[in-house]
């Protein structure tokens, strides 16, 4: 009789601790690792235990927030706290899978080096959001360029400039390379925190200008080995320019000499990054490396040219019905 009458009260107190308990461990929200490495806390004090490490891309479910804290749980089942600060949320995330479907299949512009550790970011800018941590010495592909202002530390807002903006009262702009990581990720860097790989063999050729692209077209053979040749995309050596490249040049190798040479250039491009490289059957000429090159013109519409190179000779391949566009007449002097 004791029994029945304290039942209900029983079975209350079971629901109760029930509901607590779902409600304790209720999944408030998926995020990310965005650090490199951050240890779990069993508890949000000065002086806790560790209950296991998280790492950089890890995926983690939210259960509980405490100020800055939050409490996570992995998909291995471990749980402790952690700093907010350390985690992104699922829409950063969504955004580096979006971006790197969208460029899979973007041919490859150069390949570089970054020179320290450096994030990754879904956009161009230091201020936008980041997920992946590249070490210092990871090798990755370059994929397009794109430019953002230049955050200036304690800078003070400039006065609204009446008229016309002056190149003084322009923003400072920053270069940044879209790359893909060895892992698949894909995402902005800042230009230059990555070295690219140009051989020494035409980097030498540079003339002061900075490399942004470069190709191999083909190899030709030379005594007992095969060397390269290529197409190099260059600009002038300063961020915030308006075009990605603006002249391109083609290496030959001189086999009777031995050496790299200027086989062929174009200055004066308004350059759009991706230029690709393939090759072509010309019937008697046989099969040929040929380059696209993507120009805008005043309006901003951009156009394909379309070169081959029968080594040592490069020449324009025009589309049917293009006519070549004759070089500017020269006044005579008097």
């Amino acid at each position: 009789m004791a029994v029945r009458k304290f039942w209900p009260l029983i079975f209350t107190a079971t629901v109760l601790f029930s509901a607590c308990g779902r409600g304790r461990n209720r999944v408030l929200e998926v995020a990310y690792v965005s650090a490199p490495q951050v240890y779990l806390r069993d508890h949000v004090a000065a002086v806790y235990n560790k209950t296991g490490v998280v790492k950089n891309g890890d995926r983690v479910q939210v259960l509980e927030r405490e100020r800055r804290f939050v409490r996570v749980q992995t998909d291995n089942g471990t749980e402790g706290w952690l700093e907010q600060r350390y985690l992104v949320s699922q829409e950063v995330y969504d955004g580096f899978q979006k971006l790197a479907n969208e460029e899979k299949n973007d041919p490859v512009q150069a390949t570089g080096t970054t020179r320290n550790d450096t994030n990754l970011h879904v956009e161009p800018g230091r201020e936008t959001d980041h997920l992946y941590l590249l070490e210092q010495g990871t090798k990755v592909s370059i994929l397009k360029r794109a430019t953002a202002e230049k955050a200036l530390p304690g800078a003070a807002p400039k006065p609204a400039s009446q008229g016309r903006k002056t190149e003084s009262s322009a923003p400072p702009m920053e270069d940044w390379w879209l790359i893909r990581d060895p892992q698949g990720h894909v995402g902005w860097v800042l230009e230059r925190m990555v070295d690219l790989d140009v051989p020494l063999d035409i980097a030498q050729y540079a003339e002061g200008q900075r490399i942004i692209a470069f190709f191999v077209l083909d190899q030709v053979t030379d005594g007992d080995k095969k060397v390269p040749q290529y197409l190099v995309a260059l600009t002038e050596p300063k961020d915030g320019m308006p075009f990605d490249y603006n002249q391109v040049r083609v290496f030959t190798w001189n086999v009777k000499r031995h050496r790299y040479e200027t086989a062929y250039r174009e200055h004066n491009l308004n350059g759009v990054l991706p230029v690709a490289v393939s090759q072509e059957n010309f019937d008697k000429e046989g099969m040929l490396p040929v380059f696209v090159l993507r120009v805008k013109d005043d309006n901003g519409n951009v156009s394909e040219r379309k070169y081959k190179l029968n080594t040592p000779i490069v020449r324009r391949v025009l589309a049917p019905g293009e006519v070549p566009q004759k070089p500017a007449a020269r006044k005579r002097r008097r």
